[in-house]
């Protein structure tokens, strides 16, 4: 595994370009991985990093490739997705950020880790009515704990 060290938010660009490229001239890619969390680089997988560095050759945004090589074992945390409710405790204030209650603020009042849930109260509401959406629906602005 190999690191390409590409310019910022071009990391996909890149990736889709190498793939290109690897097709075309039947370069040995074998994988090519643009984790989120990883801005500026992206992973590639293959043989040897001469490939890698040919693959690349005159593909903008890509700088270079970085000395030495990754094992499987310092990429695979990449591979798992995180929940989308990681990081959203009881409690905390956020904000609707799609459907039909967007733009609303409210206070969060249970977490189901497994379904990737949550439970609101709206703020504005005349009646506190419980709502569960789903966790990437919410942007979290407070993690405060004080409850209302």
């Amino acid at each position: 595994m190999f690191v390409v060290k590409t310019t910022a938010n071009q990391e996909r660009a890149v990736a889709n370009l190498i793939a290109q490229i690897a097709r075309k001239e039947k370069h040995d890619i074998r994988a090519l991985l643009v984790p989120d969390v990883l801005k500026g680089y992206v992973l590639v997988e293959a043989p040897a990093p001469e490939i890698v560095e040919q693959a690349i050759q005159g593909v903008p945004h890509a700088r270079s490739v970085i000395r030495g090589s990754s094992t499987f074992e310092e990429v695979e945390h990449f591979l798992t997705p995180k929940p989308a409710v990681v990081g959203i405790t009881e409690g905390a204030v956020v904000e609707l950020i799609s459907g039909p209650f967007k733009g609303e603020m409210a206070r969060v009042k249970r977490v189901d880790v497994t379904k990737e849930e949550i439970t609101v109260e709206l703020f504005e509401a005349m009646v506190p009515i419980p709502i569960t959406v789903r966790g990437d629906h919410v942007r979290v602005l407070s993690k405060d704990d004080v409850q209302r």
